[in-house]
């Protein structure tokens, strides 16, 4: 199955699973073809069938319930009830039982991909070193939650560089157009559910935003509350790509059960209910972008910080510490940096191809539907 032929059958089977917004759909197959970077992040359902070809040892490791699409665009921060910054893995939409080497081997892989790009400044070693020893050290050390406040103070300075700027998060948030239907009651519940009291008046709008989601209904609610903005998203949610890569008629999605049970300092504002997640969004309450960053960065502790990030999520997953931790003895010389650029080749050959016959190969969007289940 090549990348045309894998992208229209994950697109079929998610368009049963969702109210697929077909305009956005057109949208992500032509960011697909501007770099590997969005491609990588656009094609998750890819990866898997790459994974046990390319990674055949290495996908053979003990089982977590895995973050799986997991990327250095991946992580973002939040407001706990204490109202502390908070900062670790921003979307669980693919969550599923897996190797806990995925999680590695595609973060991994992620940071290869933007030191191609040039977003990051680092030897793919000294990334590929970071990734492995923030993770070896956190499963050693029992995890722990990045808390942004006494501690982790640089992190804290990157989470608030000034391209996050309020003025301009809030005037983006405003752009966005209309919500052009009916909001299903289930997510229109959830977001009025969401805010605080009083209640405002509120009003609707579409929003586009992520790659690997980008086709999902996202409808933004926005408002003003004692005197400034305040805004909540619910975006429709589905079963991972591993049950369309397993053939599998589960309907189970594991969202929530890994934001409950993983090394975490929750939302209070993200809420799951059916095949809707709704959370608060604001300039200190989203994903954290390449291109966000301030100059003046330490990437190595960064991809640090992201390996041990992950295995807080895989301690969501007790009983396998312990086989984790003797897989993790055996694994000698760079096996990570192996299985990463393994996986790298094969991303930038299905890239290659992508680009080069995507508007032929893939059908145009059919009439939009409507956003309504």
């Amino acid at each position: 199955m090549n990348i045309f032929k894998a992208s229209q059958d994950f697109e079929q089977w998610l368009a049963k699973r969702l109210p697929v917004v077909r305009r956005d759909v057109a949208l992500k197959h032509a960011l697909m073809a501007q770099a590997p970077f969005p491609f990588f992040r656009a094609t998750f359902y890819r990866w898997l069938q790459h994974w046990p070809e390319v990674c055949r040892d290495v996908a053979k490791a003990p089982l977590v319930l895995g973050v799986g699409d997991l990327h250095i665009e991946n992580f973002g921060t939040w407001r706990d009830e204490e109202g502390r910054l908070i900062w670790g893995v921003n979307d669980l939409d693919e969550a599923f039982p897996a190797a806990y080497t995925l999680d590695l081997v595609r973060l991994t892989t992620s940071a290869y991909l933007a030191i191609a790009a040039e977003h990051l400044g680092v030897a793919r070693r000294e990334a590929s070193e970071a990734v492995e020893e923030g993770y070896r050290d956190a499963i050693a050390a029992g995890g722990k939650a990045f808390v942004l406040a006494e501690h982790h103070q640089w992190l804290r300075l990157l989470a608030t560089s000034e391209l996050r700027d309020p003025i301009h998060f809030w005037e983006k948030m405003q752009e966005n157009p209309p919500y052009p239907a009916k909001p299903p009651q289930e997510a229109r519940k959830l977001i009025e559910d969401s805010f605080p009291l009083p209640k405002r008046p509120y009003e609707l709008k579409r929003r586009v935003a992520g790659l690997g989601s980008l086709g999902h209904p996202r409808i933004l609610a926005l408002t003003s509350w004692q005197g400034a903005f305040i805004a909540r998203e619910a975006k429709g949610i589905r079963t991972s790509a591993w049950v369309w890569y397993n053939n599998s008629p589960s309907d189970e999605m594991y969202g929530a059960k890994l934001v409950n049970s993983a090394i975490r300092v929750k939302d209070p504002c993200v809420r799951f209910q059916g095949h809707w997640l709704v959370r608060r969004l604001a300039p200190d309450c989203s994903r954290i972008e390449l291109a966000s960053l301030p100059a003046q960065r330490d990437e190595t502790r960064l991809l640090y910080d992201m390996g041990w990030e992950t295995a807080n999520m895989h301690f969501g997953s007790p009983k396998a510490i312990a086989k984790i931790k003797r897989d993790l003895a055996a694994r000698k010389g760079r096996w990570l940096h192996k299985a990463a650029k393994g996986m790298l080749k094969v991303t930038f050959a299905d890239w290659e191809e992508w680009r080069k016959d995507w508007k032929k190969r893939m059908p145009r969007p059919a009439a939009q539907r409507s956003e309504k289940p």
